[in-house]
């Protein structure tokens, strides 16, 4: 067996996956991490419908039919429990279409705690401010009970002091 070239071993070692699709969106080449990425072998999706595998082509499309290159696409693939970036590029004098698979599940994940934290955090500070209104309002109506209830011992108190003098 012969050595690798060294693209052979970027294409192999590369934490990104790598995937490449013809103008008919059959699957050509995948590498390691690319099926890691999407729980599959090699053997079984090449010359696969793309759209069997990730969904929606139509970036694809429209990056072939456009002869453009597509960056930043952010894409969440839940069945795989995956979100990447993706970077798609047409290679017109090989009829081809490769595309760059950048994995920000981890990123993702934790984005998605935190932001549940901050829901569960304000949920929490509006139930202990709403404890505390109705705190405020049973003190409130209770000194204005002992008031009412001072205010007419005083009248009392005044009418048997007038009633002596």
């Amino acid at each position: 067996m012969a050595a690798k070239t060294l693209w052979e071993l970027l294409w192999d070692y590369d934490p990104n996956g790598l995937v490449v699709v013809d103008t008919d969106m059959r699957i050509k080449v995948v590498n390691p991490s690319f099926c890691a990425m999407f729980r599959c072998n090699e053997e079984s999706i090449l010359g696969q419908d793309a759209g069997s595998l990730l969904g929606d082509i139509t970036d694809f499309q429209e990056a072939w039919e456009g002869n453009k290159v597509i960056t930043g696409k952010e894409q969440a693939y839940p069945q795989y429990d995956l979100y990447v970036r993706e970077v798609i590029f047409p290679i017109r004098d090989e009829g081809i279409i490769g595309c760059i698979v950048v994995d920000l599940s981890h990123d993702w994940h934790q984005q998605q705690e935190l932001h549940q934290l901050k829901q569960a955090t304000l949920e929490r500070v509006s139930q202990v401010v709403n404890k505390q209104m109705k705190v405020a309002q049973e003190i409130a109506e209770l000194l204005g009970e002992t008031t009412a209830e001072t205010k007419v011992s005083l009248l009392k108190l005044r009418e048997i002091l007038e009633q002596e003098s």
